[in-house]
């Protein structure tokens, strides 16, 4: 109880301090229209004054939201109210301090509230503010006068008209008419506004949020002091129509025609803008590339953003004074060119469909000094790194950098920062590239090419091949041949310079005496009208060892080479034990070519005869020889 006490307590000193306040400014202003000889009808005007205070009662006729010595603002109007609206209006003449009316939540009559206008219009009050009225009764005709007023500029929002059926000139004509610089009439559903009876006064119209069509101002020529006109929100759809709205308005400077409905084809239809026109809004409407067809030659700032642009076509009319463009909210799919925009020094392209921007931006555009180019769905691939490159150059010419430059592709790289996203300048440069593996193609080559000679794989290939082909022809003339059914008990392979040896020592003592041996020896054996490759590879298959007489003499002939090669191929294809090594000189290892690497492997791994130079140890070397040869060969009845 004791809170709720003290509450009203303060309400009731507030509502006396206020009160106090308006007598203080009614007093003031009527005290200023008191004659010198003290009449009695001016004490009687003041006294009507004080006893119809807001505040003088109970049940107030309206509700002052602010009152000081230039500002009044009151609330909750209604028609009953309206007489003593306009007699305490009425004391505010010209010369007072009372600048600033503001009305709030009205609901009147046609004619009161004309009353209301042509009260202020005459008082000394330059701003006057309504807000929320609804006109109760039909619309008439009322004989405005607009002849000496302080008004600068008029205010109205969410005005509602009950009367479905008005003549226009009744409504718009009181408003087209006004002597004043500046009116706003918003969200208030108005469909139409008449061209002025005479030269106009004024400089700045805003008609946000109504219901506004391209009918609008058509072939008026009254406007000429008009610098701002605000359309935004409206029912516009043609963008010549707009143009040639503004074509009589000589002065004009801004135009605000977003969130309406405006497009343009471009098909035969020409643009006429207003040549003062140097700023001009035409964001979040319907239009597509043909727009810029269709714009003011000396237009300095343009806002396009949040329309369907997905290019910027080249060799359109040069707008050599734009300065600052918008293209935030489009569909462009690049930075555009600066061909038609030599003087252009913002641009905001941000939310896009840009994926790798051109690197040759700023050297088409010398004169942007800020580029909003973020929130667009960057790839970041070997095309971006000139972009990212772009931007360490540009010395902070890009806004937003780098927290708006996100990587929105590959999917791996999805929220990684421009700036954190790198590649190799080999893995970017195509010509690099090539040249690189190119380069790593030759030396591979030639790496391939080394080893070929140097491991003679060449005569591997020719010796494979002439083994395939000798395989071939003995398959396809099985007649001709015997077969490959074993004949001798080894083949002798050993070089012409070693042949003394071979004919003086190995023979006669392999092919006399107990256990005799059957020797192949290629100038006994080889059979006439045949290749010498196929001689060899016969007498191989043909004999159940092989022997080999190595020397220094023996890796210098390249037919000895031949029939080693055969004979190891032998050894692998049959996975048997056939080679015999007789070793009879040393052979220093530098003296082995590098193609005889199977050469040195076999002397490696195997064990091998070496021939000895005293002859109390010959003995044993025919009986190991004989012993490695041991075999029983098959006898004539079976071959």
């Amino acid at each position: 109880m004791s809170f709720l006490r003290n509450f009203f307590f303060y309400k009731c000193l507030f509502a006396l301090t206020v009160s106090l306040s308006v007598e203080e400014e009614l007093f003031t202003s009527a005290s200023n229209n008191f004659p010198e000889d003290g009449s009695d009808q001016e004490v009687k005007s003041l006294a009507l004054l004080h006893t119809n205070s807001p505040w003088s009662k109970v049940n107030s006729d309206w509700v002052v939201i602010q009152n000081t010595t230039e500002s009044l603002s009151l609330s909750e109007i209604t028609q009953d109210s309206v007489n003593k609206l306009v007699t305490l209006l009425s004391n505010f003449r010209q010369g007072s301090r009372l600048k600033n009316l503001t009305l709030t939540n009205m609901s009147v009559k046609w004619n009161a509230l004309m009353e209301i206008f042509q009260t202020v219009w005459h008082s000394s009050i330059e701003y006057f503010n309504i807000n929320s009225v609804t006109q109760l009764s039909e619309i008439e005709s009322y004989d405005f006068d607009y002849s000496g007023t302080s008004m600068k500029a008029l205010t109205a929002n969410k005005i509602i008209i009950t009367d479905l059926y008005f003549i226009q000139d009744d409504l718009y004509r009181i408003f087209a008419d006004m002597n004043i610089a500046d009116m706003s009439i918003t969200d208030s559903d108005m469909i139409h506004m008449l061209c002025p009876s005479s030269e106009s006064h004024f400089r700045y119209l805003n008609f946000l949020k109504n219901d506004l069509t391209d009918l609008l101002f058509q072939n008026c020529d009254n406007l000429l002091q008009l610098e701002t006109l605000i359309l935004q929100k409206n029912k516009f759809e043609s963008l010549p129509k707009v143009s040639f709205m503004t074509s009589r308005m000589k002065s004009l400077k801004y135009l605000d025609m977003s969130n309406n409905l405006l497009r343009h084809s471009g098909a035969d239809m020409q643009c006429q803008w207003a040549e003062s026109l140097t700023e001009l809004d035409l964001s979040s409407n319907q239009l597509a590339d043909a727009v810029f067809e269709c714009l003011p030659v000396n237009v300095r700032k343009l806002g396009l953003q949040n329309n369907q642009i997905s290019s910027v076509p080249r060799g359109v009319a040069e707008l050599k004074s734009l300065e600052e463009l918008n293209l935030a909210s489009n569909r462009l799919a690049d930075l555009p060119g600066c061909s038609g925009f030599p003087s252009l020094q913002f641009l905001n392209i941000e939310m896009n469909l840009i994926l790798t921007p051109s690197a040759d931006f700023f050297r088409s555009c010398p004169r942007v000094r800020e580029l909003q180019a973020g929130h667009n769905p960057f790839k970041c691939s070997c095309e971006l790194q000139a972009f990212i490159r772009l931007e360490r150059q540009s010395g902070g010419k890009l806004f937003g950098w780098p927290a708006a430059y996100v990587c929105e592709y590959p999917e791996g790289l999805r929220g990684t920062e421009l700036k954190d996203f790198h590649l190799s300048q080999l893995a970017c440069n195509t010509t690099l590239l090539l040249v690189t593996a190119l380069l790593l193609t030759l030396v591979l080559v030639a790496a391939v090419a080394f080893l070929c000679i140097y491991l003679d794989v060449p005569w591997y290939v020719r010796m494979t091949w002439q083994w395939t082909q000798t395989k071939r022809r003995a398959w396809h003339n099985p007649t001709r041949d015997p077969g490959t059914v074993l004949q001798f008990h080894a083949f002798i392979s050993y070089s012409e310079r070693d042949s003394l040896w071979v004919k003086n020592e190995l023979i006669p003592n392999l092919e006399k005496g107990e256990g005799c041996v059957q020797l192949c020896q290629h100038e006994r054996n080889f059979i006439p009208g045949k290749s010498i490759v196929e001689n060899i590879i016969n007498c191989i298959e043909k004999s159940y060892k092989s022997i080999f007489v190595l020397s220094p003499n023996f890796v210098q002939s390249e037919w000895c080479h031949y029939e080693l090669y055969f004979a190891h191929h032998k050894l692998f294809s049959e996975n048997s034990n056939s080679l015999i090594l007789i070793l009879l000189e040393p052979i220093p290892p530098y003296l082995i070519p590098a193609r005889y690497h199977k050469l040195k492997a076999l002397m490696a791994k195997r064990t091998y005869l070496e021939w000895p130079k005293e002859r109390s140890k010959r003995a044993l070397f025919w009986a190991n020889l004989r012993a490695a040869i041991s075999v029983n060969l098959p006898t004539a009845d079976e071959n």
